[in-house]
């Protein structure tokens, strides 16, 4: 990948928290909105061990996430990424990517009912705006 889309998608992910999340229930396609953070190109979102997504993924851990146009125009850069997802429980991640945003769904990072869910890219395409062509980028 060259640096220059790197520097793309890293300016993407870093500034749009909020996207879709695909996952696939019973063969059909099935989106949520989401926060997402990210470390480099791998992103994180976190989430409930009770709910249906974590049921989504046992069964088949492919999945789609959306991130960037935030319909301010047509013309706003987003990405596509698709990927697999691990279920992750690390105490440091949870701190280092919890905040006030998602007390509504977890209320402290030391909820014992919260996770991160790592989505490990396999492919991002990137749009400088809807109507262009897509950058590639398989990993």
């Amino acid at each position: 990948m060259s640096d220059d889309l790197k520097k793309k998608l890293l300016e993407v992910v870093k500034n749009h928290k909020v996207g879709t999340l695909s996952t696939i229930r019973q063969n059909k396609p099935f989106s949520r909105f989401m926060m997402f953070f990210n470390d480099d190109l791998v992103l994180y979102t976190a989430t409930n061990k009770e709910t249906h997504k974590v049921e989504d993924i046992k069964a088949n851990p492919n999945v789609h996430a959306l991130l960037g146009n935030e319909c301010k125009g047509w013309d706003d850069p987003y990405v596509e990424v698709e990927g697999t997802v691990s279920v992750e429980e690390s105490k440091e991640l949870k701190e280092k990517f919890w905040n006030d945003h998602l007390k509504n769904w977890i209320p402290t990072a030391d909820d014992p009912n919260y996770l991160l869910l790592k989505i490990t890219p396999s492919s991002y395409r990137y749009f400088e705006k809807s109507s262009s062509k897509a950058e590639v980028y398989d990993l």
